[in-house]
């Protein structure tokens, strides 16, 4: 483990885990924006545009050496009341340029604004969109951390249901895949967290469900069918109170047919690639999944 785990554990213990338990969702939002201007930094070179899909606005971060006709399909976290592509782009250009794809990211519509189903819809309409603009599914890249986990393979468990075309591969970065919560780490790991208070995920999800079963597939893909998925690839921290989440939906894609990875890694922070410019072993997790994507697109770069 590197030097810097512990100081960011320490800091995200100490501050941020405080202000998830009590921000209201506008300061949440505000905190991360603000955050991932001062510390998230994409490569040199990287250029922004703002793109629509579907009648969605995406935010595109194009790398150098993309390739136009890959496509890496990210969604973002945030427990679907925070977190924008603003806040993530970053992170999505380092994985992009280590794959040679243009990184799309949708600005899907926020609870409580814009409760259940806005945010699967969202999902799903630019889905269609890159499709219909002519992007062939094999060549795109799914994938999404936390809400934005359960955003990406609840599309894929929507698109198995339908027999549709699927992505070439979808992943997880600490994903949240039951909002039943119904894991034992969901209970056991409530202390040693160091970011996520249980008390306040069940909060935030009854701010998006807005009384809709928890257990629909598009947002609780545990209960999804996944015959004839992609090959999928997830990562959790072991303390996490997420951790039985990625656990279970690995068993289940697998008892499914489905080709799953899963890296469990030691005390690590939910969703720490996103702390690439200060953390080594998030530079070794994206590093680590960009190899998966090239091999399993076979895609040279």
């Amino acid at each position: 483990m590197s030097l810097a785990r512990r100081p960011l554990n320490l800091w995200l213990r100490t501050i941020e885990k405080r202000r998830l338990r009590t921000g209201t969702p506008a300061a949440l939002r505000r905190a991360l924006e603000t955050q991932a201007r001062l510390f998230f930094h994409p490569p040199r070179g990287t250029q922004y545009q703002t793109t629509e899909w579907g009648g969605v606005t995406c935010v595109e971060a194009i790398v150098q050496g993309a390739v136009a006709e890959r496509v890496l399909l990210y969604i973002h976290g945030g427990g679907f009341v925070f977190g924008s592509p603003d806040t993530h782009r970053a992170m999505a250009a380092h994985l992009a340029r280590r794959i040679g794809a243009r990184a799309v990211l949708p600005r899907y519509r926020l609870a409580p604004e814009s409760p259940f189903p806005a945010a699967p819809d969202d999902i799903r309409a630019v889905w269609d969109a890159l499709i219909a603009g002519g992007v062939a599914p094999r060549d795109i890249v799914l994938g999404g951390d936390s809400a934005g986990g359960a955003l990406a393979f609840g599309l894929i468990a929507s698109l198995c249901a339908e027999g549709a075309a699927q992505p070439g591969a979808v992943f997880g970065l600490s994903p949240l895949t039951d909002l039943t919560f119904s894991g034992e780490s969901f209970r056991s790991n409530a202390g040693c967290d160091v970011l996520l208070p249980a008390e306040r995920a069940v909060e935030l999800s009854k701010l998006f469900l807005q009384n809709y079963p928890a257990d629909a597939p598009c947002i609780s893909p545990l209960f999804g069918g996944f015959v004839g998925a992609p090959p999928a690839w997830i990562t959790v921290g072991d303390t996490e109170i997420l951790a039985d989440d990625a656990r279970a939906l690995e068993a289940r894609l697998r008892a499914q047919g489905v080709a799953a990875t899963l890296q469990v890694e030691r005390d690590l922070p939910h969703v720490w690639p996103l702390f690439h410019n200060v953390l080594p072993e998030a530079r070794r997790t994206i590093e680590t999944l960009a190899a998966w994507i090239r091999q399993q697109q076979r895609w040279e770069f």
